[in-house]
């Protein structure tokens, strides 16, 4: 009687090294689900920036200067390139609205890239507008 009072009064070590083997795996899964959450909210918070500077890069042109737009750098780790090109309509002859398909591309380390397309009037002091 005394041998089976003792065997259930506590835990085996064999017992203990499982619960710890299990808490390990355990704490590991969670380890790896918390790195993934963190890496992807900094490439969204890229992907904001990006876009954010993209943006800017299109607010600060209202029109297209007479040679197009052709230009690039780089602003808080994330680089850019600005390119125009005429965009043929139906309305070009006078006194048409020459337009240009403006073409952002905002890029940072990693290899990622956001890219933004809009059409822009030509500037509006080389328009021809009827008398």
């Amino acid at each position: 009687m005394k041998t089976a009072a003792r065997r259930s009064a506590g835990f085996s070590l064999l017992e203990v090294l499982v619960a710890v083997g299990i808490m390990a795996l355990s704490l590991g899964a969670l380890y790896q689900a918390a790195g993934g959450s963190v890496r992807s909210v900094q490439r969204a918070d890229q992907r904001t920036q990006a876009l954010l500077l993209a943006q800017s890069l299109l607010d600060a042109y209202g029109t297209v200067p007479p040679g197009g737009l052709n230009a690039a750098g780089e602003e808080a780790g994330l680089r850019w390139q600005i390119v125009s090109t005429p965009y043929p309509t139906a309305f070009e002859q006078p006194p048409g609205w020459p337009l240009h398909h403006v073409h952002i591309t905002v890029g940072w380390g990693q290899g990622g890239s956001v890219s933004l397309a809009t059409l822009l009037p030509a500037n509006l002091n080389d328009l021809r507008l009827p008398r």
